[in-house]
């Protein structure tokens, strides 16, 4: 892994926020194992309690259940907090379409409310997950920073707007923020329930249960899908990276292309399954091709990603096999 190597000042304290999400847990989970101290806070809308209760015996942990809405919580979460990791927010694009007022309070003034709190206290880095889908519309390919395009949904907007206070609070208050643009992350304990799940966890709960999976479109939309590790790895160096590398946005993927109908094939071969799926509809605000130029974000914080797709699918595999 990418990141056993890197090194904080001894007693440093970590705040993810989203602590009980697929990526906050894995972030909290790192950290821990790396020696250092982590506060998480979550408000379980999409987090699970065990993603937080398999902690709580660790001595290094303590856990706020509060809501980054409320700026009174956030101020209580970054006091003594030298790095923070906002990973809370709700996800996707469909169902932002449905409910743009809520992606508002939430990903845009509760990642507001983290800021400003981490500004008060004084924390050293502010590191928050940023999304592919700002590109929008932007038709070329490799997805490159500074080459955006007309955005396509409610959820694209937010994390455009909180890069633009990313920058601001780095040119105007000095904390230095660091905007990570995922793509199509997965890995374990990726949440495979609910209408509006992640692809690959969902594929393979359903192939396991011999369900027929539904492929939106035809298939053959591509994305750069991005295994956990690569980003625990992102995190951790956007924490040691430079004032000068502070106030931008960064493309964080392993640089591959996948395409949805060939990830669909390769876990029927994995799980030996042999069902066709069902082809709806494509998803409303959807981009059809995504892949990431990740040179950035290698040269301004040493990003160096180790996990390919063919590594970390097949490591998914098996946790969910194990979990499910």
């Amino acid at each position: 892994m990418g990141y056993e190597n890197i090194k904080f000042p001894e007693g440093s304290k970590f705040l993810v926020t989203g602590s009980a999400g697929f990526i906050g847990s894995n972030l909290v989970e790192a950290i821990l194992n790396l020696g250092y101290q982590v506060r998480g806070l979550d408000n379980f809308s999409t987090g699970k309690r065990e993603n937080v209760e398999e902690f709580l015996d660790n001595p290094n942990y303590e856990f706020i259940e509060g809501d980054i809405r409320n700026l009174d919580i956030c101020l209580r979460a970054c006091e003594g907090i030298d790095y923070v990791l906002n990973q809370a927010a709700w996800g996707s694009v469909p169902r932002s379409i449905e409910m743009p007022l809520f992606y508002e309070e939430v990903n845009i003034k509760g990642t507001l409310n983290m800021m400003e709190a981490a500004r008060q206290y004084g924390v050293k880095k502010f590191v928050y997950a940023s999304s592919s889908s700002v590109y929008g519309d932007e038709p070329n390919l490799p997805k490159k920073e500074g080459r955006e395009g007309n955005l396509l949904s409610p959820y694209a907007l937010t994390k455009m707007v909180d890069e633009e206070y990313g920058k601001l609070y780095t040119k105007l208050y000095d904390l230095d923020t660091y905007g990570l643009r995922y793509f199509n992350v997965f890995g374990r304990r990726q949440n495979p329930e609910g209408a509006y799940a992640a692809v690959i966890p969902k594929f393979i709960k359903q192939l396991l249960n011999d369900e027929q999976p539904t492929v939106n479109g035809d298939g053959k939309q591509s994305r750069d899908f991005t295994y956990i590790e690569n980003v625990i790895e992102a995190n951790l160096k956007a924490c040691n990276a430079t004032h000068e590398a502070a106030g931008q946005a960064y493309n964080i993927a392993f640089g591959g292309r996948e395409y949805l109908i060939d990830i669909y094939m390769q876990l029927l071969n994995a799980l030996g399954k042999d069902i066709q799926p069902f082809f709806g509809p494509d998803r409303k605000g959807d981009i059809k091709h995504s892949n990431a130029d990740i040179s950035k974000a290698k040269e301004m914080i040493g990003y160096n990603p180790e996990w390919n797709f063919e590594r970390g699918i097949t490591e998914a595999i098996d946790w969910y096999k194990r979990n499910l």
